[in-house]
């Protein structure tokens, strides 16, 4: 067993747990200052219950045991694997222990789910929320999970390749799509299925734009600042080793995010005259979105050209809402599931090799473009289907007079900012 890999698995994992507070931080300064508790319970709510899920069933549904070559096709689950009864021993001749991979990707899943709150920000009920994170990650973010990142132990001992989005068109197009660390199951799973809690939900009060503005910057700031510090264990360590690879990953998780914020306040300054703060990090997010499945697979150079693009793009896609009339609260749409198709598409053209430029084939923007538009129609159809049977039973909004007033009270007895310590 290689301890420095192994400390490496670790270590990135720790990374990544920590963008899930980044991004209540992130949420939480952008809505108003009424609902900053509700926003951040939802974030910390989706590590709680993805964090039990995960080690009760989600895992042995992302990666169940195969035959070495094998390939997974269909949502499976591996009983042995229930509470990871089959991984707690490490295989003799393993580079690390299966646990290691374990936790890596289980701060995946709760990242995921966390993502999509933000198109529901203000007028969401927790206990909805939860019910809806559960159900959804388990028909949903478990088995694309495993269509993407199936490279779980096998028979032998040995850590098999059966997703079919990364290794099974491989037989049909001579490659198979590229999502290094998870454009498609991450940010266009996650983007989808905001879009659809979105229409299920409707629009705010008084949805309009500049109708609702960040009430506290400097946490959007701080947000995006562990975000990004947390990107680093999200794409160098989905590498699984600390090689060239992994260093090449976040090189790239620098130059992507580095350009995508400047080209996003270059955007703001032409269109509104003025750079915000909350476009910076808005960019640096856009960035880093588009970076996450191609961090592997672009030189540094098209890497920040990609960032720029992400940046430019991603600035004036969360303006569709207000054209199109649906309330993606904070940009998760525009962000996520842009920046996600954004960064899996832009592969099949300049991915090293087997781009459109390197190899003259279109077949590596086929598979890429098959692999982003499956998920997106998964991850939408069965987020709307599970949304709006809670919405129709349970209720998934709060009442109009309790979005006005601010949910934090009402949902969790709290408040964001107590400047009394006398209760009126």
């Amino acid at each position: 067993m290689d301890q420095g890999n192994t400390a490496f698995i670790l270590i990135a994992a720790a990374l990544v747990l920590l963008m899930t507070p980044g991004l209540a931080f992130f949420y939480g300064g952008l809505v108003k200052a009424k609902s900053v508790i509700s926003m951040m319970m939802m974030s910390f709510g989706a590590m709680g219950l993805m964090g039990v899920l995960w080690v009760l069933y989600g895992y042995s549904i992302a990666f169940p045991t195969t035959e070495a070559g094998t390939t997974q096709f269909a949502w499976a689950i591996d009983p042995s694997n229930f509470s990871l009864a089959g991984v707690l021993e490490t295989p003799e001749g393993a580079a690390y222990p299966p646990l290691a991979f374990v936790a890596f990707q289980a701060t995946f899943a709760i990242i995921t789910v966390a993502l999509v709150s933000g198109a529901i920000a203000d007028r969401a009920k927790f206990g909805a929320w939860m019910i809806f994170a559960g159900i959804w990650a388990t028909v949903v973010y478990f088995p694309v999970a495993s269509w993407v990142f199936n490279f779980g132990l096998a028979d032998d001992g040995s850590f098999s390749y059966g997703g079919w989005i990364t290794h099974g068109m491989q037989d049909i197009f001579g490659v198979g799509a590229i999502d290094f660390a998870g454009g498609t199951a991450v940010h266009i799973n996650a983007g989808a299925a905001a879009l659809a809690l979105a229409l299920v939900l409707g629009k705010r009060v008084g949805f309009q734009k500049g109708a609702h503005v960040p009430h506290n910057p400097p946490f959007v700031l701080l947000g995006a600042g562990l975000l990004w510090f947390g990107w680093f264990g999200f794409n160098a360590g989905s590498e699984l080793a600390a090689d060239g690879t992994a260093a090449l990953a976040f090189v790239n998780t620098i130059a992507a995010p580095a350009a995508a914020l400047l080209a996003w306040l270059i955007v703001e300054k032409i269109k509104d005259g003025k750079p915000t703060s909350v476009g910076a990090a808005s960019g640096a997010v856009a960035g880093l979105v588009a970076i996450t499945p191609a961090c592997a697979a672009l030189t540094p150079f098209w890497a920040i050209v990609l960032g720029l693009l992400a940046g430019a793009v991603c600035a004036l896609a969360i303006e569709l809402k207000f054209k199109l009339g649906f309330d993606d609260s904070l940009d998760v749409v525009g962000i996520h599931l842009v920046g996600g198709l954004l960064g899996t598409l832009y592969l099949g053209i300049f991915a090293n090799t087997t781009g459109l430029i390197y190899s003259g084939s279109f077949n590596q923007l086929i598979v890429q473009a098959i692999a982003a538009l499956a998920v997106l129609a998964y991850s939408f159809v069965l987020a709307f289907v599970i949304g709006f049977a809670i919405e129709k039973t349970i209720g998934f909004r709060v009442k109009n007079e309790d979005e006005i007033a601010g949910i934090d009270t009402v949902v969790h007895g709290e408040e964001g900012y107590v400047l009394s310590d006398v209760r009126g």
